[in-house]
């Protein structure tokens, strides 16, 4: 059974400082809880692309994602590679805010290995991501890529 979050943020930033962000692996570290990231076969402090793999370490946990859906300034899609799901697929869409900056929605659709743990998931992935969404927003107001 799959299940879902959706959580959102808004940055003073415009969408293409946003999307610099997202686009740039070594970025991450400094605005989520992300401890370090790399890019197989590539620079992390280069911009990805669709197909590349990203690796994101958090204390032990290793995470590895693909980049499937890049729409500049717009759209980041990526799937999750292994870990606890059976599928994940997350997307953050970003649309130019009234007033100006950016609304950011981040969120996913996962299917978790361990039966009876979607719960659990949902309720961990929620409160993770929202960090996430919230320090990318203060991020791009004033970091550089």
């Amino acid at each position: 059974m799959p299940y879902s979050y959706d959580v959102t943020a808004r940055s003073q930033a415009a969408p293409d400082a946003v999307f610099a962000a997202l686009t740039h692996a070594a970025t991450w570290p400094l605005w989520s809880p992300i401890d370090s990231a790399d890019v197989e076969d590539g620079d992390p402090g280069d911009r990805q692309q669709v197909g590349d793999t990203r690796i994101f370490r958090t204390g032990r946990n290793v995470a590895r994602e693909r980049i499937v859906e890049l729409v500049t300034d717009r759209r980041f899609v990526y799937d999750t590679l292994g870990g606890p799901f059976r599928s994940y697929r997350g997307t953050i869409d970003l649309a130019p805010a009234p007033g100006g900056g950016t609304d950011i929605s981040w969120y996913a659709t996962f299917d978790p290995k361990l039966p009876l743990s979607g719960g659990f998931w949902r309720w961990y992935l929620t409160r993770f991501m929202q960090r996430m969404a919230d320090g990318l927003a203060a991020y791009a107001n004033g970091g550089t890529v």
